[in-house]
């Protein structure tokens, strides 16, 4: 990954978004977008100087829209917007999520249609290079008119107001603007709204949480392969033969995936031709259950990549080049009311692949509960893993906590489904589309925890099988990465350090790296 990511407004991936976040990528900004970021603050005074009404220029907002701001007025509002707005509660936002989001809205702002100054995108900029980390409460947006309270909280610190850390102590926002050699500012016309009226929240933690389900799922395919070779089921339900017939594009990639893992199992050859007919659902409709996960989490990256890379405020400032300026009242400009900043096309993907991952966990835990339960695994595994069974308790309590997990998930709900309207009834329908975001973040994170749990499990199970058969080349690459960070269970131990680190290796491309190796090419 580069150590600075070029923002152009063009071409920002969940990937770039997730260096800056977790990696802590400085931020560039070429001189060619510097360009289009003057000539959209150019119109705006292009605006002022004709005096007609245009909404968040020299017009109050939502409801206040028909009240007209005089001249001496138009930058007070601005920082009273910021001021007003800053209403978020709940948890505070981890870091990666604000740098996300800083990310995120300074990339939206740069495409040249939001009418900020060069001086706004150079703070931003600086407060990502810097590491000055506003304090972001994470609840308070409805997702349409933007993200409005957690930006409000973001932005404040760019007046040298609100709360960062920066160094990991915490400050107030004048204290850590002088700390990193940086300025405050006072916004100017539009820009409190343009720095506000987004949907920076929702998108920056669907871009995490896209990397972070494609995780779960490639973990999932291989903690699957795992649990198949270890409970001596078959791989025939990935035959491409059954997904010719049926074609989707999830199935085939998952199926792929436990082809590859395990093509070389000596101990799925070894009972070939055994007496049992079918496997249980968990496993032997793997494939079409991680592959409609595969293709909803798809389709929120489509979304996502859109998003990250579209203008999101309202007003819009177009140039007037073959455009009705007649709304504007200018023949210089053209500024376009409209609904960008409605969250609902992430709303929706996001909902869904909550729905989605809640489903990867289900079976997983399943599958988890085979290794473990004495009534339904094979003779071979002793009742939860456990060396002296009654004396020890094993995993037994992996699958307490998984089932905790995968309930969690299950009630989460859709959020986007809800609507109570605000601002005088101005604005009548919402998107609660920070809700479903955070939901599919904390939902994606309680997965990994559950194929965490399996893939601790399997490597366990694994121990218990004839040691004269070998596991496919991709299932031993898993089994010996895990055992670099959990040892064998020779006895009751606190297991949750086991979880811990194995969902470690997942979410930092650890297990993924090994296992390709081992199969010499990579996972779908």
């Amino acid at each position: 990954m580069s150590e600075e990511i070029a923002l152009d407004g063009e071409s920002l991936t969940p990937a770039d978004v997730e260096a800056v976040a977790r990696q802590n990528a400085k931020v560039t900004i070429p001189e060619y977008v510097r360009e289009q970021v003057r000539d959209s603050r150019e119109r705006i005074e292009d605006i002022l100087e004709t005096g007609e009404p245009v909404y968040g220029v020299n017009t109050g907002f939502g409801e206040l829209v028909q009240e007209r701001i005089p001249n001496d007025k138009i930058e007070t509002i601005q920082q009273n917007l910021i001021r007003s707005h800053a209403a978020g509660a709940g948890e505070e936002l981890p870091t990666a999520a604000v740098r996300a989001m800083l990310v995120t809205r300074l990339n939206a702002l740069v495409k040249g249609f939001s009418g900020v100054r060069e001086r706004i995108i150079d703070l931003l900029a600086g407060l990502l290079n810097k590491g000055v980390h506003p304090v972001v409460r994470s609840k308070g947006s409805l997702g349409a008119s933007g993200d409005l309270a957690p930006l409000a909280h973001m932005t404040l610190v760019l007046l040298g107001e609100g709360e960062a850390t920066i160094d990991g102590e915490r400050l107030d926002g004048a204290t850590a603007l002088e700390r990193a050699g940086l300025t405050s500012v006072e916004l100017h016309a539009k820009e409190g709204l343009a720095l506000i009226n987004g949907t920076q929240l929702t998108v920056s933690l669907g871009a995490l949480t896209v990397l972070d389900a494609e995780r779960a799922i490639r973990a999932a395919d291989i903690a699957g392969a795992m649990t198949t070779e270890v409970t001596f089921s078959t791989t025939a339900s990935a035959d491409s033969r059954i997904n010719d017939v049926r074609p989707h594009r999830g199935h085939r990639e998952s199926a792929d995936n436990i082809h590859a893992i395990t093509i070389d199992s000596e101990i799925i050859q070894s009972h070939r031709n055994c007496d049992r007919v079918q496997d249980a659902y968990s496993i032997r409709c793997l494939p079409q259950v991680h592959g409609a996960v595969r293709d909803a989490v798809r389709h929120l990256r489509e979304a996502v990549t859109t998003e990250l890379n579209s203008a999101t405020d309202n007003p819009l400032v177009f140039d007037a080049s073959g455009v009705d300026n007649r709304a504007s009242g200018t023949d210089d400009a053209a500024v376009l009311s409209g609904g960008n900043f409605h969250g609902e096309p992430l709303a929706l993907p996001l909902d869904y692949v909550t729905s989605a991952l809640s489903e990867l966990a289900a079976i997983s835990e399943r599958r988890l509960d085979r290794l473990l339960n004495p009534n339904v695994q094979e003779d071979h595994l002793p009742p939860f893993l456990a060396k002296d069974a009654g004396i020890q308790s094993g995993y037994m309590i992996a699958q307490y906590a998984a089932a905790d997990l995968v309930s969690t998930n299950q009630a989460e709900g859709k959020p986007s489904t809800t609507n109570i309207p605000v601002s005088g009834n101005q604005e009548d329908h919402v998107s609660m589309s920070a809700q479903s975001a955070l939901r599919a973040n904390s939902a994606v994170d309680r997965t990994l925890r559950v194929i965490a749990s399996e893939l601790v499990c399997a490597t366990e199970a694994l121990e218990y099988v004839d040691s004269d058969l070998e596991p496919g080349s991709g299932t031993r690459a898993a089994q010996d990465c895990v055992r670099e960070r959990v040892p064998r269970l020779n006895g009751d131990r606190q297991i949750y350090s086991d979880i811990d680190a194995v969902t470690e290796l997942i979410v930092s491309d650890t297990l993924d790296d090994r296992v390709e190796r081992a199969i010499d090419g990579s996972l779908r």
